[in-house]
C-alpha cells in the first residue's frame, strides 16, 4: 500500500457491511427470542398502540402475496439474493466517501438476508411488532423490515441529495 493512502477509502462501500452484518445478528436474535418465547399469535402489549406479536408471514412486505399457493416463496428468495448480490457488486465499486448511500445500502442488504434466512430455513419470515390504533393495524414487521425501511429511505434521501447538487 502507498504511503498516504486511506486503506477504508480502498475499501469503498464494502467498509460499511459492518453494518449489514450488525443487522442480520439483531435481526436473527429477535426472531429466535420471539419465536421461543411465543407461540403463534399471542400476543404481549407493551405500549397503548404497541403490542409484540409472534406471526408467520409467507408473503412479502405487508403480506403481499402470502395467500399464493407456495411459488412466493422461491420468487421472493430469488429476489432476495438478486438484490443482495446487486448491492454487494455496488458497494465494492463504490467510491468512499458516500456514507450516506452506503448505509442506506448495508441496511437494506441486512434486512434482505436476514428475511432471506427465514424464507430458506422456515418457508416464512417471522414478524412480531404490532404498531396500530383502535382496531387499525399496520402489518406485523420485524428488525430485518425496519432496516430495509430505513437503508430505502436513506437511498432516497441520497438520490435528492444528489439531484440538488446536479449529479442526476
Amino acid at each position: 500500500m502507498k504511503k498516504g493512502t486511506d486503506p477504508f477509502a480502498q475499501a469503498g462501500g464494502l467498509r460499511w457491511l459492518w453494518l449489514t452484518g450488525a443487522v442480520l445478528v439483531l435481526d436473527q436474535a429477535t426472531k429466535a427470542w420471539i419465536a421461543a418465547s411465543l407461540s403463534l399469535y399471542e400476543r404481549i402489549p407493551l405500549l397503548p398502540s404497541l403490542d409484540i406479536i409472534r406471526v408467520h408471514n409467507r408473503g412479502a412486505a405487508f403480506s403481499f402475496l402470502s395467500s399464493a399457493a407456495g411459488w412466493q416463496r422461491w420468487f421472493f428468495t430469488a429476489l432476495a439474493l438478486a438484490v443482495s448480490v446487486a448491492i454487494l457488486l455496488w458497494l465494492r465499486r463504490m467510491p468512499g466517501g458516500q456514507r450516506r448511500l452506503a448505509a442506506g445500502l448495508a441496511l437494506v442488504l441486512g434486512g434482505a438476508l436476514g428475511n432471506l434466512w427465514d424464507r430458506l430455513r422456515f418457508g416464512y419470515v417471522v414478524d412480531f411488532i404490532d404498531v396500530y390504533y383502535g382496531s387499525w393495524h399496520w402489518p406485523a414487521f420485524n428488525v430485518a423490515d425496519s432496516a430495509i425501511s430505513v437503508g430505502a429511505a436513506l437511498l432516497i434521501l441520497d438520490a435528492l441529495a444528489t439531484r440538488k447538487r446536479g449529479g442526476l
